[in-house]
């Protein structure tokens, strides 16, 4: 719970540290892609988590995309050696603020969005061998923050329910 309050509290700090711009138009023909690790994990599930996505603009403040994602970690108790890996692949739209909250820089970017993905999660142990479990479709949700430092490279945070509660990494503008 303290990362997803700092990570809020981040995204918040960046925008409000910003010089006064034009706003950051997103429209069709526009291009973002975030390559970023995730940090946390829903119930048992351990290690980084590393991804990719790709946002395509449509229309005005309308984004859809794709993301990929993979988390690897081994888990051992009781003489067991197990291994679990997630595999995430989803199809995403977001809509982007900027316009309706009048943001007065072209540094910032918040969205939000919904997206259909497939989870492909495998479990290997030295005793029994290995298994699929948990795999399956689902829909994921995200809100998130770019801030650029250049006209084409930033940072990005979003919170949301893929592969990880948290993804952090860097953006680029295409």
């Amino acid at each position: 719970m303290k990362k997803i309050h700092f990570s809020i509290l981040l995204v918040l700090g960046l925008l409000a540290g910003t010089q006064s711009f034009a706003q950051l138009a997103v429209d069709k023909g526009t291009k973002f892609i975030n390559v970023g690790i995730g940090v946390g994990g829903y119930s048992s599930a351990g290690g980084i988590a590393f991804g990719a996505a790709a946002d395509f603009g449509v229309a005005p403040n309308i984004t859809v995309g794709g993301q990929v994602a993979y988390r690897s970690f081994n888990y051992g108790y009781a003489g067991f050696n197990d291994k679990i890996n997630y595999l995430y692949f989803a199809a995403r739209g977001s809509y982007h603020f900027n316009e309706i909250l009048n943001l007065s820089t072209d540094k910032a970017d918040l969205y939000a969005g919904i997206g259909l993905g497939y989870e492909s999660v495998s479990y290997s142990n030295s005793i029994y061998g290995g298994s699929t479990f948990g795999s399956g479709i689902f829909v994921p949700i995200h809100l998130g923050g770019r801030y650029f430092f250049s006209e084409k490279v930033g940072g990005f945070a979003e919170l949301g329910t893929g592969i990880a509660p948290l993804l952090l990494g860097i953006t680029f503008k295409l």
